[in-house]
């Protein structure tokens, strides 16, 4: 606190002067109370969009003002103090926030302007002036201003401010202040997005902020508030119509701001118009300076972000281009200390065999060995090795499902989605990978994958170690026997007679293409698959036959039907 805060003037003595120390120590004060609030403020933001970050462009733009003040010159007047404020609150505005309160502080600097013109130095002609001011130029700076908003809030203080201005300025302070904090808890009931997401306005509760950061300087003590993440109001909360959106979202992908010199006023009105075209939220204001040519702050959401900066390039001199993507802000925002994947999509598949590994690598897919066995930990660890954003799983029958469970809790993360498809064959898994297109979009794509192996009717054959009960009777060990899914329909005394017997049963319900994934075994007996293929072309003509050599020592082979 300053030691130089303003007194209250004896009855029929002119005001006493302010101290331009009290201007500095109350923007430095409101910096500090915004950085202090601004994870409070991120998590009320939902409108106009709810990208969680008008906390902390409030803060940054606040700060930027405190740096401008305390860079004048140490006898710098009131008029100079609060104008470099001012400019340096316009030039480092982030964010439609940040221009709402950049417009509080050129309102200041003008009332500062117009009371040493008035030769009235008092505070309520610089603080009731400056909220009245900065509140119409708030408003007008806005394209669409609506109430529940920073402006409602903005404009109660003001009115109270004014109709107040022979208290002293402590009690002038503290009016203004619980006018916007009685304002604040209202704005549910007159914004539909703030009541059904159970808060009150962002920009308001950071307006507030700057109020009670003003008292604080005055009389050094601070006023307590809730904690306003919650929705404590009584009152009636707007209605919906069946129609009306409330999530407070936006159509709009980027938001876009930069700083315009060098343009006349009309030309600007036009950029307003275009940019209400193409996107939404405009707010352009202007620092109000008085030397060298107005300079104004643009900012804009929309989907066109190469459009709105020429728009600007066209009426003036830009400079300071922000673009910044709400998608990714989010992502930054809900793991800052976690890096941003570097690849899109990838596919992890778990595969027996040398030369199902070397298929499925082929086919662009991450190989996860399970000759050895496979853990939850080392499958979760292949996922987080893709370094990618989307991630497809395909365990093929090699882990139960509340191990997978436990996979995908290890695996996903802010930054990476983990879908799992249901394949219990590494059959099943050729046929996913077969329809996989990294060009498509990723649901899209894992619901055609997904599809093409739920509807590979799959098999295998077996060596019996040891006698087994099975639908199709008891085996002996070393019998050959055929599965389709999990069930034993087939018992044959050698391979080959196992292997036709079987497709024999599931080409009964039809089939254009049958893949045979051959085990290790098949090495030894290449006339084997020679045999196979004679077999269907004779009993089953115009089916397409294909035969990969893939390893696997836990069958002699598998067998997909599609």
């Amino acid at each position: 606190m300053s030691d130089s805060a303003p007194t209250t003037a004896r009855s029929g003595d002119r005001p006493s002067r302010i101290n331009p120390q009290l201007l500095r120590d109350w923007a430095r004060a409101a910096a500090d109370g915004l950085a202090a609030a601004r994870s409070e403020i991120n998590e009320l933001n939902v409108f106009p969009i709810p990208d969680s970050d008008t906390g902390s462009n409030m803060a940054f733009t606040m700060n930027a003002a405190a740096d401008g003040a305390e860079a004048v010159e140490a006898d710098a007047g009131v008029a100079a103090v609060t104008r470099a404020m001012a400019d340096a609150a316009v030039a480092g505005a982030r964010g439609n926030s940040g221009i709402i309160l950049s417009q509080v502080l050129v309102g200041v600097a003008d009332a500062a302007a117009l009371a040493e013109v008035e030769r009235d130095y008092s505070f309520a002609r610089m603080f009731a002036g400056g909220l009245q001011l900065g509140s119409l130029a708030a408003v007008r700076a806005v394209s669409e201003p609506r109430e529940g908003t920073v402006l409602t809030v903005l404009r109660a203080a003001a009115a109270a401010a004014n109709d107040n201005l022979d208290a002293a300025p402590a009690d002038l302070a503290r009016v203004a202040a619980e006018a916007a904090a009685d304002s604040l808890e209202h704005t549910p009931e007159q914004l539909a997005e703030l009541a059904y997401a159970g808060v009150v306005d962002a920009g308001g509760r950071g307006m507030l902020v700057l109020l009670d950061s003003m008292v604080l300087v005055l009389t050094g003590v601070a006023n307590r508030r809730r904690n306003y993440r919650g929705l404590l109001v009584e009152g009636n909360l707007p209605v919906q119509r069946a129609d009306e959106a409330c999530d407070g979202s936006s159509d709009m992908d980027f938001e876009v701001m930069y700083l315009l010199d060098g343009t006349a006023d009309e030309r600007i009105g036009r950029l307003r118009d275009y940019l209400a075209e193409i996107g939404d939220a405009v707010v352009i204001v202007g620092d109000s300076s008085s030397g060298g040519g107005e300079r104004f702050s643009v900012h804009v959401h929309t989907n066109e972000p190469g459009k709105a900066v020429e728009a600007g390039v066209v009426v003036g001199a830009i400079s300071d281009v922000r673009i910044s993507c709400f998608a990714l802000d989010a992502l930054r925002s809900a793991a800052p200390d976690e890096p941003l994947p570097r690849h899109k999509r990838a596919v992890v598949v778990v595969a027996k065999g040398a030369g199902a590994r070397e298929l499925f690598a082929e086919a662009g897919a991450a190989v996860v060995d399970a000759d050895d066995g496979l853990s939850a930990e080392a499958l979760a660890d292949a996922i987080r090795a893709t370094d990618a954003a989307h991630v497809v799983v395909m365990a093929n029958g090699e882990l139960a499902s509340q191990e997978l469970v436990s996979v995908a809790a290890g695996a996903r993360s802010a930054h990476r989605t983990v879908v799992f498809l249901p394949t219990a064959s590494m059959v099943q898994c050729l046929a996913a990978l077969a329809v996989h297109e990294p060009g498509e979009a990723a649901d899209v794509d894992a619901y055609a994958m997904a599809e093409a192996a739920s509807s590979t009717r799959w098999g295998s054959v077996q060596c019996a170690d040891g006698p087994l009960m099975t639908l199709a009777g008891t085996s002996e060990p070393g019998d050959m026997l055929g599965y389709i899914g999990s069930d034993a329909l087939v018992i044959g005394h050698e391979p080959l007679g196992a292997t036709t017997a079987l497709l024999d049963l599931m080409l009964a319900t039809g089939g254009e293409l049958i893949t045979v994934l051959a085990g290790s075994t098949l090495d030894e007996d290449p006339e084997l698959v020679a045999e196979l293929e004679s077999y269907v072309r004779r009993v089953h003509p115009g089916i397409e036959l294909a035969v990969y050599p893939c390893g696997q020592t836990d069958s002699v082979l598998q067998v997909g039907v599609e």
